[in-house]
């Protein structure tokens, strides 16, 4: 039998889907925002980086139910408790973020609806943001991966989910 990663929140997409192709159509059936793994740019650059707690937050799902469901879908047994530790970031908008105006907007969905990724922009636009600026970044879905590196570079951050489709996040650094 040969040796599989186990399915944990921290694994890779696109790990998950070398090691399990069998349950492809499982993810893909968990959540509409997943049908963007079918674009194989995406797939590529995206799946890569994300880890599957990432890609619940994306889809709308519980943590925990993504990794359950997919582990059924494998035939492995759920010995592991698992939990969503973090519960994203929709709610009501931090006092930080109270009065300040919002000194650059970027509107990723068409670069990540063509297949494109847009963090090297995304990036390249935060290079100028000053204490005090908010930077807005609107997205077909909550980009966690997006925003778990703009955190490790010292930017706080809020999302407010506008529309089924559109997701706007808010960020500043700290």
């Amino acid at each position: 039998m040969e040796d599989r990663l186990p399915i944990t929140l921290q694994m890779k997409v696109a790990e998950l889907l070398n090691d399990y192709p069998e349950i492809e159509d499982t993810l893909l059936s968990l959540s509409p925002a997943f049908a963007k793994l079918r674009n194989p740019v995406l797939r590529k650059t995206v799946a890569r980086v994300t880890t599957l707690q990432q890609a619940a937050k994306v889809g709308g799902l519980n943590a925990g139910y993504l990794i359950q469901e997919l582990r059924r879908a494998a035939g492995i047994s759920d010995t592991e408790a698992v939990t969503d530790k973090e519960e994203g970031d929709f709610g009501d908008c931090p006092e930080c973020f109270e009065g300040l105006p919002i000194s650059v907007i970027f509107d990723a969905r068409p670069l990540i609806d063509s297949g494109d990724t847009p963090m090297p922009k995304i990036l390249k636009s935060m290079d100028d943001l000053k204490s005090g600026e908010v930077f807005e970044l609107l997205t077909p879905f909550y980009p966690a991966p997006i925003i778990d590196t703009l955190r490790k570079k010292g930017y706080s951050s809020w999302s407010k989910k506008v529309a089924p489709d559109i997701v706007n996040t808010y960020f500043m650094r700290k």
